[in-house]
């Protein structure tokens, strides 16, 4: 059984060492409340119930299942009683608001518990996980009334939240959803309304761990005009709460299945039918998907920290593997010459996939907390040229954060499986089960394609290229400092390249729009590897700057280096093939006609 510990070390390097959380949190309204024994005791009981609670189940639940009978989903053994743990511990009230009764915390530390959680254990992760969304958008964009019907039982964690969207016929195109909303009095809907329609892929849509389930629908009023500019959002009970706020009428919603997956089979993708079912307003009407925009973008953060959090946990049992595993001697002669053969570690090949793997998961996990600092400041900081500048960074690293970390996360759960060789295709050794998990990462809360479009589209060429000024002016800021580190050179030439691949994109769409989505997988990919070539300089000059002093722990700051520096010569240049493709325009990809393509079936 594959095993999982919680990389506290690195953890505090990145907040303490190379983001100064404590500075950061000392600098948010309330902050004081994140202070270092607080913080320090949330990372270590979280480890323990990462490690102890949640890893034990995620081999067993994958092979189990979800079960479906008579409507009715019932999670693998031991997951609600894991539930049960996890709300016993306060859990879901970490970064509530302590007016809802949660405990004020900032967002940043739920999301270090979230890449605990989703390294243990990511289907089990997403029945919590997919209710801080519903709290943001209550939190957001609910009337009083709702919140303290809802969002209280969802701080609480008595309840669980999610979200639903996609239909049969639609998923990212929402404007053609047909899932509808008729007010229960026939006038202002003052009283609620009927939610009628079906909604497919509901993440922990239906399930046993909560008493109740509490659905954000999308829908469409009768009077609402086409498109997307037509959607409202609505609060739609699974139980409808009673004269004392508890579970009580069944309401009209039902499962009619469950999803047969090719991963994450522990957790519950349901097809959701609303039957006049009972729901409430959320903000105004017609102006659902600007809500529910509030809580995809936690959501696509969230699906990014599982990028990482697998890359993490297949990186610990490949490193495990390849320490103990006999086979050959090493090219330059026996590294363990007292045993039958050497340890596969002491293997450049070996090495290259474990160091791929470190870096992906110790560079993504800085920029989940770089982005996470600029979060807390959105959610918590008062209004201020601090707030804009975070939230324009915060948009701008979203799609990045969300559609790179998946990407490479995949990747380097695929290089676990390399490192064990046969082995890691077997179910036994748990590493492919990294891989079938990680691969919905790339899909849900939008593919990389959507993340691309709306990165370089709407975020970038948009407002004329400012928020990408923003950042590589903060990158281009370090270089200066830097000057004549061997990281500093490399670092601002890309983010010289960077913005004339933004111009040259921005003048081809000009002569042509389709140029944009040729470009903008690329574009997206180039971003990544530039955004944490500046994470992994930065930390590359911390750990030198650890070691020149004479700080304890000589070991991981050289380690911390030598990663820095496999990333630059080793990964880094992959963005010379990215920006080879943008430049070669959108010519050869829309040229073909359809027939071109040819049937399949050609002898």
């Amino acid at each position: 059984m594959p095993d999982y510990q919680a990389p506290l070390r690195d953890i505090r390097f990145v907040m303490n060492e190379l983001l100064d959380y404590p500075a950061h949190y000392a600098s948010l309204p309330g902050g004081d409340e994140a202070s270092d024994d607080i913080v320090t005791a949330i990372l270590e009981e979280g480890a323990r119930f990462a490690h102890e609670v949640l890893t034990p189940l995620n081999q067993s639940g994958d092979r189990e299942g979800c079960t479906f009978e008579g409507g009715e989903v019932k999670a693998p053994s031991g997951f609600k009683a894991a539930y049960q743990q996890y709300v016993e511990g306060g859990w879901p009230s970490l970064a509530a608001s302590p007016e809802h009764g949660g405990q004020g915390l900032p967002p940043s530390l739920a999301m270090v518990l979230s890449e605990m959680v989703a390294s243990a254990n990511l289907s089990w992760g997403m029945y919590p996980g997919l209710s801080h969304g519903a709290m943001n958008a209550l939190e957001h964009h609910g009337s009083e009334v709702l919140k303290q019907t809802y969002l209280t039982k969802l701080v609480e964690g008595s309840w669980t939240g999610t979200m639903c969207l996609t239909e049969p016929h639609c998923g990212t195109d929402l404007g053609l959803i047909k899932t509808r909303a008729v007010p229960l009095d026939d006038s202002d809907g003052s009283k609620g309304y009927h939610i009628s329609g079906t909604k497919i892929f509901i993440s922990a849509g239906e399930h046993d761990l909560s008493e109740n389930i509490v659905h954000l629908v999308l829908a469409k009023l009768p009077d609402a005009p086409e498109g997307s500019r037509g959607i409202s959002l609505f609060v739609v009970p699974k139980f409808l709460p009673d004269a004392n706020g508890e579970a009580g009428e069944r309401n009209g919603v039902s499962c009619g299945s469950i999803e047969h997956k090719m991963g994450i089979h522990g957790n519950a993708t349901c097809v959701m039918n609303f039957d006049s079912a009972t729901g409430y307003l959320v903000g105004p009407p017609h102006k659902g998907l600007a809500c529910m925009f509030t809580m995809m973008n936690a959501a696509r953060l969230g699906v990014g920290i599982q990028g990482v959090a697998l890359a993490e946990a297949s990186f610990q049992n490949a490193l495990s593997y390849a320490r103990d595993r006999l086979q050959m001697r090493a090219l330059s002669g026996a590294k363990a010459p007292e045993k039958a053969a050497d340890p596969i570690i002491v293997h450049p090949d070996v090495r290259r996939m474990l160091l791929t793997q470190k870096a992906i998961a110790e560079g993504g996990r800085m920029l989940v907390m770089y982005a996470a600092q600029f979060n807390d400041i959105v959610e918590n900081a008062p209004d201020s040229e601090d707030k804009a500048r975070a939230d324009t960074l915060l948009g701008l690293l979203t799609p990045i954060v969300k559609a790179f970390l998946t990407e490479t996360g995949f990747e380097a759960t695929n290089h676990g499986v390399q490192v064990y060789g046969g082995h890691g295709f077997i179910q036994e050794w748990g590493m492919e089960q990294f891989v079938r998990d990680a691969r919905i990462t790339l899909l849900y809360e939008g593919t990389t394609g959507i993340q691309a479009l709306d990165l370089l589209g709407r975020k970038i060429l948009m407002s004329q290229g400012e928020s990408l000024k923003v950042f590589t002016k903060e990158i281009h800021k370090f270089c200066q400092a830097s000057e004549g580190s061997e990281f500093a050179n490399p670092l601002a030439e890309l983010n010289r390249e960077w913005g004339e691949l933004t111009m040259a994109v921005g003048m081809g769409a000009m002569q042509d729009r389709e140029v944009v989505g040729a470009a903008s997988v690329d574009y997206l990919m180039y971003a990544g590897y530039v955004t944490l070539g500046y994470l992994w300089a930065r930390a590359g000059e911390t750990a030198r700057a650890a070691l020149a002093a004479g700080e304890g722990d000589a070991a991981f700051y050289q380690a911390k280096l030598d990663t820095a520096r496999f990333y630059f010569q080793r990964i880094l240049p992959r963005t010379q093939g990215h920006a080879a493709m943008i430049r070669a325009g959108g010519e050869t990809l829309m040229a073909p006609t359809v027939e071109g393509f040819g049937s399949g079936f050609e002898i």
